[in-house]
């Protein structure tokens, strides 16, 4: 079917808030290793992985055959029944994830993870608020939109009132004008005067451990350890949400382990199904205790869901995603430091492992917005997509299978560096 008339049918029977990139967003119709195929037969390097999702590539052969087999043998009973491939997933889970967290919830998506995190929270502490941060992104659910702190993705103008919000520990942009390292974190202090206002109320604090649709900012490695510390203090729990950083994305398992913390209870989407929906909040023996009435999910742990999560978590194993990611992330951090000292349109590189952030700005330091727009148009004509982030939608964002090879890594470089000379010459750059 033709693109004008697909547009038609999406115009007509989706609700208009489901929004596409592109002035002619390709139709993809295939997907192998770290390419995508339109129904036209053009190739494209996929940089985003479906927002952090494939990181073990596009129909991955052993999970497509895992998940094949069971689907073929039974696609679905519910909770209430006792099925292997969940129990087995809850077990390999518990063995992944480092510390204490061994109970798991499956769900569906991370908007539904975060929600029952929060509820979880409650129970455990008998408490009704929540803190989060200015620039995070939470989920599409009332209350975990509610605790997203981007206006951007904030449907709602009358929000849930139990959700506190501080500053994002975003340096290049203090939010309360300081500089780091001289500021010693002051901005954390937030996260107590809050707490000190609303004593014996908060039951969390909830945060990804670095921002994605933030515009992928990484926090000093000083500022969880004393958000800890203050938590800790007055009997809160900390909730991270690992939806886009999960399963090696940083060149660790997960990203709060670059900043020497433990949650009380985590949450993890997106690539643990390697595109198949599921989802979980996991916690300690303790906090999962408080759980007790009777809970279900229609689709959690679905037993075609749970098999292709166990085909995943064995093939981040077996072919070393982590240490991949940390590999091909440093040589991909040196090759954008470099563009970014040869183009003055980039401002900023941001990132960790193969999660990166370039922010476009012009002369007068205003965001690049349509310009960044314009990068993304010409990246895609010439066969790469990518991401685009950050409150001002002006960073250019790069999550690709953690399969990718450095092959394709300087490929990648390449063409972002063709389409900003291309946007360059408009300016005479």
């Amino acid at each position: 079917m033709e693109l004008n008339k697909l547009l038609e049918i999406k115009k007509r029977f989706l609700i208009p808030c489901v929004f596409h990139f592109y002035k002619k967003p390709p139709v993809i119709s295939k997907g192998k290793g770290v390419y995508l195929y339109s129904v036209k037969g053009k190739k494209y390097l996929d940089a985003y992985s479906g927002v952090g999702v494939v990181n073990c590539g596009h129909c991955n052969p052993s999970i497509v055959k895992a998940t094949k087999k069971q689907m073929e043998n039974l696609q679905h009973t519910t909770t209430i029944y006792i099925t292997e491939p969940m129990l087995r997933l809850a077990q390999k889970l518990a063995e992944f994830v480092p510390g204490s967290l061994k109970r798991s919830f499956f769900c569906t998506s991370g908007s539904e993870a975060n929600e029952g995190a929060l509820l979880l929270a409650k129970l455990h502490t008998g408490r009704n608020d929540f803190i989060s941060m200015s620039q995070s992104l939470h989920g599409r659910t009332y209350l975990t939109s509610s605790a997203t702190g981007l206006n951007f993705w904030r449907a709602d103008p009358k929000p849930a009132k139990n959700i506190h919000f501080v500053p994002s520990p975003t340096c290049e942009q203090c939010p309360i004008n300081l500089k780091y390292p001289t500021c010693k974190i002051k901005c954390v202090n937030e996260v107590e005067k809050i707490i000190k206002k609303n004593p014996r109320n908060i039951a969390a604090f909830i945060t990804e451990s670095i921002h994605g649709n933030g515009g992928i900012q990484v926090p000093p490695k000083e500022y969880f350890s004393k958000l800890q510390k203050i938590l800790t203090k007055h009997g809160v729990l900390l909730i991270v949400d690992e939806a886009q950083t999960g399963f090696c994305r940083t060149g660790k398992k997960f990203g709060y382990q670059h900043f020497g913390i433990k949650p009380d209870i985590l949450t993890v989407c997106k690539a643990l199904g390697n595109g198949l929906p599921i989802s979980a909040f996991i916690t300690t023996d303790n906090i999962a205790n408080s759980y007790q009435k009777p809970g279900a999910s229609t689709f959690g742990g679905n037993l075609v869901c749970a098999e292709s999560a166990l085909a995943t978590l064995e093939f981040i194993k077996n072919n070393k995603l982590e240490q991949n990611a940390k590999k091909l992330g440093s040589q991909l951090k040196i090759k954008l430091h470099k563009l970014k000292n040869k183009h003055p349109l980039i401002s900023s590189i941001r990132g960790i492992g193969l999660m990166w952030g370039i922010e476009f700005k012009r002369k007068n330091k205003q965001p690049a917005s349509e310009e960044l727009d314009r990068i993304l148009e010409d990246l895609k004509d010439h066969g790469v997509l990518a991401g685009k982030t950050g409150p001002n939608r002006n960073v250019l964002t790069l999550m690709p299978p953690l399969i990718i090879t450095e092959k394709e890594i300087k490929l990648l470089v390449k063409k972002i560096e063709r389409s900003i000379k291309k946007e360059n010459e408009r300016y005479n750059i």
